[in-house]
């Protein structure tokens, strides 16, 4: 099986790179630089038109969406444990999933794109404003989950990898979490993880690479 992962730095391509790496899969990184326009080039608009990272190419086909690529890595890789055997508690680490994906992720973008979400000249800083106080909301609902755990379920899965991006993407726009004291450790305990080092090394070096090429 060839898999091949498109990834842009400090993107929610962060997380299969994460779970993949936590399977064991044997994957190949294709680097893309979302903030000058490969992402709606051609070739790249032939394997996701939505032209969003990621997307995982699994023998020549492409998978998008971050919630879909967890669950095939979790089926496709069982002995990883990145989901539960149990159905019922399955069902809720894709509801936490899904919650990263269309709840949290929609707070995070207004920081760095303000500008899709209202064009009225000097509207960024309230865009910006009005977009943190509901992803503050949905930290403060993440804080109370990570309450006396070390994880969201009862040992590491998929959803720890989703949420390690969510708020490493909050950190990376400087705004000031320290308030959320479970959500802090979980962020210090998941950059423990063999998984998560050798993402920020391999971050840390294309963006240099992009800055570089700039």
């Amino acid at each position: 099986m060839k898999l091949q992962l498109f990834y842009a730095p400090q993107t929610c391509a962060t997380v299969p790179y994460i779970t993949l790496s936590e399977a064991g899969a044997d994957f190949s990184v294709i680097d893309v630089n979302s903030r000058t326009g490969d992402l709606k080039k051609p070739e790249f608009l032939k394997l996701n038109p939505k032209h969003k990272v990621p997307v995982l190419v699994i023998d020549g086909e492409p998978l998008t969406e971050n919630v879909a690529i967890q669950i095939w890595i979790a089926r496709q890789f069982p002995q990883a444990k990145l989901l539960t055997a149990d159905a019922k508690t399955e069902i809720k680490a894709i509801s936490l999933m899904a919650w990263c994906a269309s709840g949290i992720h929609p707070h995070l973008t207004p920081n760095a794109r303000p500008t899709n979400y209202c064009d009225l000249p000097g509207s960024e800083e309230s865009v910006k404003r009005v977009a943190n106080v509901m992803l503050f909301e949905d930290l403060k609902i993440a804080d109370e989950l990570l309450a006396g755990r070390e994880w969201f379920l009862d040992h590491f899965t998929a959803v720890d990898a989703y949420f390690f991006w969510c708020f490493s993407r909050a950190i990376s726009f400087k705004l000031d979490v320290s308030q959320f004291k479970n959500c802090n450790a979980h962020i210090e305990r998941m950059r423990g993880r063999a998984s998560v080092q050798k993402l920020l090394e391999h971050q840390k070096k294309v963006m240099a690479e992009f800055a570089k090429a700039a």
